[in-house]
This record gives structure tokens, C-alpha cells and sequence, in this order.
């Protein structure tokens, strides 16, 4: 048997879909890509720490077409949104956007995706890696409302860091270092439509872009690296070890349908008390009483060597006993830490309970840890930009 190390090959198919900005993509040097919500993401460019301070220092702009945007609109849109959600949307205004969980009969968490009142009687929920547009569906078909769900040609892509207001106040004006946290607006990029909100999955400065022409992607990839080009803009893949400082989760691998709001630090306070009805209320003011047995918190690892990534959920224990999993775990080069996050039972979910882990790595150690790292108020996202345009 040869000893030459096995390779594997990702094979590009039909039945995968690509986003108007993957030929950018490649041409930027793309080394690796994850299918993720039957998709191709950029995975790798470059060295994870030059991308990582790149993003904390700079400008980088990242294709996540895979955030499939699902459209509800009609005369009852803003009814049927909000019995989706255990969010209180009555008061979410136009142009304003929500963190949203989308919540299961029993409470579960069906996805977490960025909704955007777009527009009158319209809004995006734009997601990944779940059939939550498909789960909408089903669940209209059921109300009688006056509705749609709809796959509208939307395609987002971020530009993060802290000069990602200047990058893109050259492109549609300094308007856009007015959009507060949270909220968006339409522009114009050159003659390509778009709709820019003031969010993104690193918990630093920075816009979601979203075309709305889906035959325009190079057209808007472009306009946007020659716009940050004296920032020294660079591509990079979704940064882990921003989010994970951060407290931002990822569906599929830290929560899953199993999972309620409840479970999960930091999600707790989505479950906003209400007098209308919604999927999973029942279920969830009765967990809000009962309390839960396990959550999902943070761990910090006595190893300050960095290791590579993971590629399957990782044992934890506690003296001696078996007590759940961890579920990511990456270098901080800011933190200068391994960190990640970890399932455990009520009990030892406090800061610095003492964890055993079998990694693929071999045997660690670490500690409970709070979340988020960093920034735990969300401060740094919602600074203003206005000082940052001379």
C-alpha cells in the first residue's frame, strides 16, 4: 500500500450553484471553497492571520452569495413575517433590519438569518445552509394570508473592516456613513442597482452589498476593489476567528434544529415577550420558565500554540465524565488564544469550569469561557464612519 498522502478534489458540478462573483472569485486567487447551502463559498485565499488583520485594520470584501435571500411580500407580509419569529416585529420600521430566528412548533431553531424590511409590505430573510425559505412556504400555505415567499435575483457581498465606509462612499456617496447598525437603504454603483445594509458576520465596521441584478456580479466585484484599492482592499474568505471572538454562531455546526434560543448564549434576549402569537411561543415561555439543561458557551484553551481548525465536533469532559462537545475551535491572533465554543450541561456552563477535550489533534485542555470574547456590546460595529471620510 503506498504511503503518499491522500488528496481530495473538489469536483465542480452543475447541480451546485454559483454566484455572480465565483469567476471574480477565482481570478483573485480563491484556493479552496466549502459547498455550503448548495453552494460553492471562497474558503481560502491566503494566510487566515494576514486575512484576519486585513479585515481588523483594512478593507476586504468577501462573496457570500450563499446567503440565499428569501423575499416575503404582499398585503399581509408584515403579519406573516412576524409569526415566523419569536422577534416582536410590529415595530421593526422600513429600511430597518433584525437579527431573526426563524422558530420550530417546539422552539427549535429552524435558521438565524439578517431580515431587512426592504421596502412596504416586503422583507429578506437572507440565510444559509438551511431550507427555511421551503419551511416558509409550507407554513403560508397553511394561513390564508395574502403572501408570497420568493427567491428574488438578490446577491450580497461584504465589505468589511473599518476603511469599508470610505471604500464605498467613493462608489455611492457618504450617505452610506449615515446608515445606522442595522439598517439599509437603495444606491446606485455606477449604473448597478444595489441594496446596501449596515451589517455583516465579523462584528467590525462594515456593508453588506446586495445586486440586484444577478448578470452584474463582475461589474460590481470590480467597481469595488478598484474603489478600495488605496486601502489595499483584499479578498478573503469569512474570517472564523473574527466571528468566533465575536459570539457569532454558525448554523449546522453550534446550533441546529435541536437547539431553542434559549440554549444558546446570548440568544435568550431574541425571545421578546409579546402579546400575538407565533411559531413555538407556547414552547418557548414554558423553557423560559423551566430553564434549560445544556448551553452553548465559550472555551478558552491552555495550549497558546495555534492549531488548524476543525473538522468534527470534539468530546469534552469533565472529571472524567463525558459532558458534551465542542463545536469550533480556532486561532485568535488578537486574542492570542485558541478559542471556540462548547455544549454543556447547566451545571458547568459558568466562566472557568475545568474541560478535558479529545481533539483530532490529541488531548487538550481549557475553560468555560463567557461570550462574546470581544466587544461583548457590539460597540465597534455600530461606531460611526463619519470621522473615517476627510
Amino acid at each position: 500500500m503506498s504511503d503518499a498522502p491522500f488528496t481530495t478534489k473538489l469536483y465542480f458540478g452543475p447541480w451546485y450553484r454559483r454566484s455572480p462573483f465565483f469567476d471574480a472569485t477565482q481570478r483573485a486567487g480563491c484556493k479552496a471553497y466549502d459547498i455550503y447551502n448548495k453552494m460553492y463559498l471562497p474558503a481560502e485565499y491566503d494566510d487566515p492571520t494576514l486575512e484576519y488583520w486585513a479585515l481588523n485594520e483594512g478593507v476586504t470584501l468577501w462573496d457570500v452569495g450563499v446567503e440565499r435571500t428569501v423575499q416575503i411580500s404582499g398585503p399581509d407580509a408584515d403579519r406573516f413575517i412576524d409569526r415566523l419569529t419569536c422577534r416582536d416585529l410590529t415595530r421593526c420600521m422600513v429600511k430597518q433590519g433584525k437579527y431573526m430566528i426563524v422558530t420550530a412548533p417546539d422552539g427549535g431553531i429552524v435558521n438565524d438569518p439578517v431580515l431587512l424590511h426592504v421596502d412596504r409590505d416586503t422583507w429578506w430573510m437572507q440565510l444559509a445552509d438551511s431550507d427555511a425559505g421551503l419551511y416558509a412556504m409550507g407554513v403560508l400555505s397553511q394561513t390564508g394570508l395574502d403572501a408570497e415567499v420568493s427567491y428574488p435575483d438578490v446577491h450580497p457581498v461584504q465589505v468589511q473592516g473599518p476603511r469599508s465606509g470610505e471604500t464605498l462612499a467613493k462608489l455611492v456617496g457618504t450617505e452610506v456613513l449615515d446608515l445606522r447598525y442595522y439598517w439599509c437603504d437603495s444606491f446606485q454603483i455606477g449604473d448597478v442597482p444595489v441594496v446596501i445594509s449596515r451589517t455583516g458576520w465579523s462584528a467590525v465596521p462594515g456593508f453588506e452589498v446586495n445586486l440586484l441584478d444577478g448578470s452584474r456580479g463582475d461589474e460590481l466585484w470590480e467597481a469595488i476593489m478598484s474603489a478600495g484599492e488605496e486601502f489595499d482592499i483584499r479578498p478573503i474568505a469569512p474570517s472564523e476567528a473574527r466571528r468566533v471572538e465575536a459570539g457569532i454562531f454558525n448554523y449546522g455546526s453550534d446550533m441546529t434544529l435541536r437547539d431553542t434560543p434559549f440554549h444558546v448564549t446570548g440568544l435568550e434576549r431574541l425571545v421578546e415577550e409579546q402579546p400575538q402569537d407565533y411559531i413555538g411561543k407556547e414552547a418557548l415561555e414554558r423553557i423560559r420558565n423551566e430553564g434549560v439543561d445544556r448551553k452553548l458557551v465559550g472555551i478558552r484553551f491552555d495550549s497558546d500554540e495555534p492549531f488548524v481548525g476543525i473538522t468534527r465536533p470534539w468530546l469534552a469532559s469533565c472529571e472524567g465524565r463525558e459532558v458534551g462537545q465542542v463545536t469550533d475551535a480556532v486561532w485568535s491572533p488578537g486574542l492570542r488564544a485558541n478559542i471556540g465554543f462548547v455544549w454543556v450541561p447547566i451545571e458547568l456552563a459558568a466562566a472557568g469550569t475545568a474541560l478535558d477535550i479529545d481533539s483530532e489533534h490529541g488531548h487538550m485542555t481549557g475553560s468555560t469561557a463567557a461570550i462574546p470574547f470581544v466587544d461583548p456590546n457590539k460597540e465597534r460595529p455600530a461606531q460611526s464612519l463619519r470621522g473615517t471620510v476627510a
